[in-house]
């Protein structure tokens, strides 16, 4: 299969996906372009052993979570630089998905900065069963686990989700 035919059957994925990572339009763009730049160096190594699109996705998530990284290491660096911690200084990205209408973004705003403090392959979970709605045989390929190790993970995210919103409601 050609590089041009995977791009356009997985380009909306792909971006989708990696909005759900990173909330912001330019960093999903610059994700997804990063995600085919490595499937087409990486193609003559895929070797079917589970779908092309399960291989897209797994390059797409390990790319998205690898850009949070350098984030966070930016931000440590910045803080580091300016030798002082204030929590005015670290921001969460604004919200920026074109099918939110305005008056949610605040409350989907919200609800992101709580899913971003799961931990990775519990926001990983989440992500894909509930807002790329993946069957649980799916995600397990995806993330090379067990369908019920799948529904364990998940289960404990929404807990911890629960938990979290309850700890800032209370504030």
């Amino acid at each position: 299969m050609k590089l041009e035919e995977i791009y356009t059957l997985q380009k909306n994925a792909v971006f989708n996906l990696a909005l759900s990572y990173v909330q912001n339009t330019q960093d999903a763009e610059e994700i997804t372009q990063d995600v085919f730049i490595s499937v087409h160096k990486n193609i003559t190594k895929f070797k079917y052993q589970s779908s092309l699109k399960t291989w897209v996705y797994r390059i797409t998530i390990n790319t998205s979570l690898d850009f949070l990284k350098a984030q966070k290491r930016n931000k440590r660096k910045v803080l580091f630089q300016a030798r002082s911690i204030d929590s005015t200084t670290i921001q969460v990205a604004n919200f920026d998905h074109p099918g939110v209408q305005l008056e949610d973004k605040e409350d989907l705003q919200r609800l992101f900065q709580q899913i971003n403090r799961l931990p990775e392959n519990q926001k990983t979970a989440l992500i894909l069963l509930k807002i790329e709605q993946e069957k649980t045989a799916e995600v397990a390929k995806i993330m090379k686990l067990t369908p019920k190790a799948v529904e364990s993970l998940f289960s404990r995210a929404k807990t911890n989700l629960k938990k979290f919103i309850e700890q800032t409601e209370g504030l």
